[in-house]
């Protein structure tokens, strides 16, 4: 007898909706989602969609019509809760463009609750296009079975960053001077986290003694190596899940 079919299938494409769901719900889809579900993947009435709403979790859909436009989907089960997700920030200067595009989409795979930007004397960037990090991140959530997005705030310049961390947030601080090593600093901690990295040029001489005199501050070292700042930024989330993250 020929196999029964996985519930839902494997290959049955995922998507963020803003809605919140519920079974039975009627999910309209339009724009650039509902021109990759018809045109790219092809679906038709029956076929299966993943919904996730970043409130309630994710949900198995089935397409009920497929128009010149638009896709109508209706919803038929949870399939999982929203995912619980560990409290680490990721606070990386602005990089040039392309460079802090893959620092928002590594960030998202590896499960960051929230990105702030930050803003530094050095930055060679002065700007962030909030809708293409929103559409980055949820692109890569999607990707990567996530039904948790992680939060994008507005830049902030250092010293507002600094002036707001809260005070039981325990901030690591990747300094190319040298600290602690990484990996056992993270694992040392037990409690919300946040992890700064530096721009293209690094932090200044008054950047670095502002941070290192910040009470919650832990200032770490990634290595003997001086790393690019969106491999900074990737490595040492990558070490933080590591050890203290839900690795």
């Amino acid at each position: 007898m020929p196999a029964t079919p996985s519930w839902p299938p494997k290959s049955a494409p995922r998507l963020f909706v803003a809605e919140e769901l519920h079974a039975g719900a009627a999910v309209r889809i339009e724009g650039n989602p509902a021109h990759y579900l018809a045109r790219v993947m092809r679906a038709g009435p029956g076929d299966v969609v993943i919904l996730c709403d970043d409130v309630t979790g994710e949900w198995a859909a089935r397409v009920s019509d497929v128009g010149k436009r638009d896709v109508m989907l209706e919803v038929a089960e949870r399939l999982r809760a929203r995912e619980a997700v560990p409290d680490l920030w990721l606070c990386p200067a602005l990089l040039k463009k392309d460079r802090y595009d893959l620092i928002l989409e590594k960030a998202t795979e590896l499960g960051a609750s929230r990105i702030q930007p930050v803003l530094t004397r050095r930055c060679v960037a002065d700007k962030l296009n909030m809708d293409r990090a929103r559409t980055i991140t949820t692109e890569a959530a999607e990707q990567c079975a996530r039904t948790a997005l992680p939060q994008i705030a507005e830049p902030l310049k250092l010293d507002a960053v600094l002036a707001n961390w809260p005070e039981t947030r325990a901030l690591f601080f990747a300094d190319e001077n040298g600290g602690e090593p990484a990996a056992h600093s993270f694992a040392q901690h037990q409690g919300p986290a946040g992890i700064l990295t530096g721009p293209e040029g690094g932090f200044d001489e008054a950047e670095r003694a502002a941070i290192r005199a910040h009470p919650a501050a832990r200032p770490i070292t990634l290595g003997p190596r001086i790393l690019r700042g969106e491999t900074a930024a990737i490595a040492a989330l990558a070490a933080w899940m590591a050890t203290a993250g839900d690795w």
